[in-house]
């Protein structure tokens, strides 16, 4: 790679902007390893701005992650699978390889618009689905947090009266195994604003990174306090 080549992909990833993707990927995931969701080097967020994608690198040290760390993807383009070359703008100098969540974000671009996914381990989400694994859907209503949840992940906030809906697929060793069940059950619940992993975690999408934190922020507190309720014995959702 020549010199201005190099120089013309760090420019995707350099900017003094604190909004700018790269640099907000690196303050979102440290922000999220304090709050105990991306322990290790698990979970991810990517960002999708018109015609390109920022992703997190894979293997990486979620608090120490730097903008220099980012891969950039062109958008659109055949959605990524361990199975296929993807296509690259910018990859870091450094031997690291991309987030092995990419084919799954790719399924909320494709199937929902979204200009964000997140993807978290956080044991709320985890305890969730072992409670309601036999149902594998995770259900709660008259909840005042559900109304910072969105219809999709991108369509009107849900009311105080609805009942929350988030499907539970089984795990898979690799994560990009999951990327068909994923897009399965996206399609068979169109209101789901996120999508649980058996044992693993939660994928959140929303139209830009703040809907997509707030939702993930909403959904991790309903999650922790419809466990509570279970193991209480009480019901989470009314009038059944």
């Amino acid at each position: 790679m020549s010199t201005s080549s190099a120089q013309q992909e760090d420019a995707l990833v350099t900017s003094t902007n604190p909004l700018h993707p790269a640099n907000l990927i690196s303050e979102l995931c440290a922000s999220f390893y304090t709050l105990g969701w991306v322990t290790g080097t698990g979970g991810g967020i990517c960002i999708r701005t018109d015609d390109k994608v920022y992703i997190a690198p894979s293997g990486v040290q979620k608090e120490r992650i730097e903008p220099a760390h980012i891969f950039v993807l062109p958008y659109p383009q055949a959605e990524p699978s361990p199975h296929t070359d993807r296509i690259f703008l910018r990859r870091p100098k450094l031997n690291l390889k991309e987030s092995a969540c990419t084919p799954l974000f790719w399924n909320a671009f494709t199937l929902r618009n979204a200009g964000s996914c997140i993807h978290t381990h956080s044991q709320n989400a985890v305890m969730a689905t072992l409670l309601w694994e036999k149902d594998m859907v995770f259900r709660i209503s008259h909840q005042k947090m559900i109304k910072g949840v969105r219809i999709g992940g991108n369509g009107p906030t849900l009311s105080y009266l609805d009942t929350l809906e988030v499907p539970i697929i089984n795990n898979t060793p690799n994560e990009e195994d999951l990327t068909d069940s994923m897009k399965d059950a996206m399609e068979k619940y169109p209101s789901a604003a996120a999508i649980l992993v058996l044992r693993h975690g939660i994928y959140v999408w929303g139209d830009d990174w703040q809907k997509a934190k707030t939702q993930t922020e909403c959904l991790d507190y309903l999650f922790e306090i419809g466990v509570k309720m279970k193991l209480a014995g009480l019901q989470t959702v009314l009038n059944e």
